[in-house]
C-alpha cells in the first residue's frame, strides 16, 4: 500500500492530468484511499490501471447517512507485480444516485455493481445490463440504505418453530 507520501504523489500526479480529479485524499490505519470526484471516476481508475492496479479486488458500496453526499462506491485496486493496493473512493447524493460503469476497464465489475445497485441504488451509467440481481425486479427500495424500513414478512427457523407452530412430533 502506499504509505502516505506515496498517496499524495498519486493524488498530485491525477491532479496534474485532471485538475477536477481527485477531491481528497485518505490515509488512516495504514490503508491509502483517493477520494475522486464522481464523474471523472473512469478517468482515475483507467490511469490508476496504467500504473499497475491492473486488478479490481473488490467494489464495494456504503450509505453515509445522514451525510451527503450520503451514497459511496469503493474500488478495491491491487498491483499484483509490486504487491501493492489502493483505494478509491467516489460519493454520489442519494436524490442523484449516478456514476459511470468501469466494466470496460475491469470485467469482474459487472456482478458487483449490479449487487450495489440493487442494494443501495446507485445507477451505473453505460452498464451493460443494469438490472436486479439478488431482489425480485418487481421490489421497492433499497435493503442496504440505513433508512431502509426493518422488519417484513416472518421467516420461519428452526429455533423459532416451537412458538409460532407448537411442537413438531
Amino acid at each position: 500500500m502506499p504509505d502516505a507520501t506515496g498517496l499524495e504523489l498519486a493524488a498530485h500526479e491525477l491532479r496534474e492530468l485532471d485538475a477536477e480529479s481527485i477531491v481528497d485524499t485518505e490515509f488512516h490505519r495504514g490503508r491509502a484511499t483517493l477520494i475522486a470526484n464522481p464523474p471523472q471516476i473512469s478517468k482515475v481508475l483507467e490511469h490508476l490501471k496504467t500504473k499497475g492496479y491492473t486488478f479490481l479486488a473488490s467494489l464495494h458500496g456504503v450509505d453515509y447517512y445522514p451525510e451527503e453526499p450520503r451514497l459511496g462506491v469503493l474500488y478495491e485496486l491491487l498491483d499484483m507485480k509490486q504487491v501493492d493496493r489502493i483505494s478509491v473512493k467516489a460519493r454520489v447524493h442519494s436524490d442523484d444516485a449516478h456514476i459511470a460503469s468501469v466494466v470496460d476497464l475491469f470485467s469482474g465489475a459487472n456482478f458487483p455493481e449490479r449487487e450495489v445497485y440493487d442494494m443501495f441504488g446507485v445507477v451505473f451509467d453505460g452498464h451493460p445490463d443494469m438490472r436486479r440481481i439478488l431482489m425480485p425486479e418487481d421490489y421497492e427500495g433499497f435493503p442496504q440504505r440505513r433508512d431502509f424500513p426493518l422488519g417484513g414478512e416472518p421467516v420461519l427457523f428452526t429455533y423459532n418453530e416451537e412458538q409460532n407452530y407448537g411442537r413438531w412430533q
